[in-house]
């Protein structure tokens, strides 16, 4: 008898955004990622965090954090991981003795994703080469909406981003954040003149004419949400 191999685990994902203080130096917050809370991450398993600043620098200035666990239960099991582990502890210190007066942020937001069955596992791509990423959130006006486009991801588009080379990184349904009910994904170029090439493709597509024009996935996305990124030097992804 044949047997069918059990789909990949899908991975979830946490997206955090850091809002930096006006005016202030980011080496605080950045050495604590680097030698702190990267390394910890690595430790429990999480091989690939990737850290990316806005294209455009942006003031004050905007740090996205992308941290793939392989489950919801390892996200669930991570900050008390954290909290036991003696090396984080240790090369969090400069970080905890920052005073309000010199904070290391104003605020952060966070989200949390459910991988897509068509990519249950992210796309790290090639860190040594040059690379920008586009970070998309698609919300919808309502649940059915959004569910009705991550089934057209699931059965009928991803094959197109393949074909004209809109290279995934991660595509996430967002089960607690802003914005919901959303989808993010994040895809990757060597620069923006291949991502704008990439995109005509897509939509000259035959077949992403064909699936866009059906009743199924009618009136799926009410606002697109556009993010241009660039990798920080430490970033593993």
């Amino acid at each position: 008898m044949a047997h069918t191999a059990a789909p990949a685990a899908k991975q979830a994902y946490e997206l955090r955004t850091y809002e930096l203080k006006f005016g202030s130096p980011a080496g605080n917050i950045e050495n604590y990622f680097k030698e702190a809370l990267i390394p910890a991450l690595n430790r429990q398993g999480v091989k690939t965090v990737g850290v990316f600043r806005e294209v455009g620098k942006s003031d004050p200035g905007k740090i996205y954090v992308l941290i793939p666990f392989a489950s919801m239960d390892a996200f669930a099991q991570s900050a008390t991981r954290l909290a036991s582990d003696a090396e984080y502890g240790k090369a969090s210190q400069n970080y905890n003795a920052l005073t309000p007066d010199k904070p290391p942020y104003t605020r952060y937001s966070t989200s949390l994703l459910s991988a897509f069955d068509v990519l249950p596992q992210m796309i790290v791509p090639d860190t040594k080469a040059s690379r920008i990423f586009e970070l998309r959130t698609y919300e919808s006006y309502s649940e059915d909406a959004a569910r009705r486009k991550v089934l057209m991801f699931n059965k009928d588009e991803m094959p197109v981003f393949y074909k004209v080379k809109l290279n995934p990184v991660f595509f996430g349904q967002v089960v607690a954040g802003e914005h919901m009910p959303c989808l993010t994904y994040m895809l990757t170029f060597r620069d923006m003149a291949e991502r704008d090439a990439n995109w005509a493709a897509f939509s000259a597509d035959p077949d992403w004419k064909r699936m866009s024009s059906s009743s199924e996935y009618a009136n799926t996305v009410s606002n697109i949400i556009r993010i241009f990124l660039e990798p920080s030097p430490y970033s593993q992804v």
